[in-house]
């Protein structure tokens, strides 16, 4: 879409779209569970992850020992299903890993594991409402109660600092990140594939950000006190380009931002910058 016609204009003025309508039309396409957690005794405290086949594990049964799955519940009442991944012994940070959509935790853990590896990471990860394994229906005020559950959790369940959290979220797992960070300092922030608002997604000439408008980041990220590195594909064909360099240039601490030449939404992961990007960032400019 090339921004509102005068047709549209009217109906948004005159019949403003509900909020939850505009959110699920533009973020929420949950997949088939590809997933279980089985409890490991009685006390119901720890799971184990169970995979199906569109998981897509490539690693032993070893080493997803390595992942360990648990339930919590959320302020609004839902069961929330999450999964701690410990890459590495000497960790210093652990990534409050927020996911993109179309994807659940059992998709996601094998990604998480590579991940944690090569930059020195443990993973924390947590399926949305109406996710994988997690109860509820998707919404934006439950991505808001989602996250803040997980928060506390990595915070009381494993024992970890603020200052040793560094919140990653991926597409419409950005929203969520924004908003806890404009209300928590943390390590870090990464921000990949971030999108300014809704409204701004489906008509790309919006200018300011409506009352019925979803996922407003681009109003938040300016109380980000935390150091923020922005990650977007100049391809990108779900969320332009534009919203990363909007999002970045609001930012108060923003570091050098990875634009990824020819990239477009799904596959920024697959260029060699995006790795060494993040260890430069973890590895070193956190560092010091």
């Amino acid at each position: 879409m090339n921004g509102l016609s005068f047709g549209e204009l009217c109906y948004l003025f005159c019949c403003p779209p509900f909020p939850g309508r505009i959110a699920a039309k533009l973020a929420f396409l949950p997949p088939e569970p590809t997933y279980n957690l089985i409890a490991v005794d009685e006390t119901k405290s720890k799971y184990t992850l169970v995979l199906n086949e569109r998981a897509e594990w490539p690693y032993s049964e070893r080493e997803k020992e390595n992942v360990e799955g648990f339930y919590t519940r959320t302020s609004r009442g839902n069961r929330l299903s999450c999964i701690y991944v410990k890459c590495c012994s000497n960790a210093k940070y652990t990534l409050l890993f927020s996911h993109g959509n179309a994807v659940d935790l059992g998709q996601m853990s094998s990604f998480y594991l590579g991940l944690g590896a090569r930059i020195n990471c443990n993973i924390f990860s947590y399926d949305y409402s109406g996710y994988g394994m997690s109860a509820g229906k998707p919404s934006e005020k439950n991505l808001y109660a989602d996250i803040e559950a997980a928060w506390h959790s990595l915070r009381t369940r494993y024992g970890v600092s603020p200052e040793n959290i560094i919140l990653y979220g991926q597409s419409i797992g950005t929203v969520p990140t924004v908003d806890l960070a404009s209300r928590y300092e943390v390590g870090a922030v990464i921000l990949h594939s971030p999108l300014m608002s809704g409204m701004r997604v489906a008509f790309p000439n919006t200018k300011r950000t409506w009352f019925f408008d979803v996922f407003p980041s681009i109003d938040k990220v300016s109380k980000v006190v935390s150091p923020v590195l922005v990650i977007h594909g100049t391809e990108d064909e779900v969320i332009d380009f534009s919203h990363g360099l909007s999002i970045y240039e609001k930012c108060p601490k923003a570091v050098e931002p990875l634009w990824v030449e020819g990239a477009g939404h799904n596959d920024v992961e697959l260029y060699n910058q995006y790795l060494d990007r993040l260890k430069k960032f973890v590895s070193i400019e956190l560092t010091n």
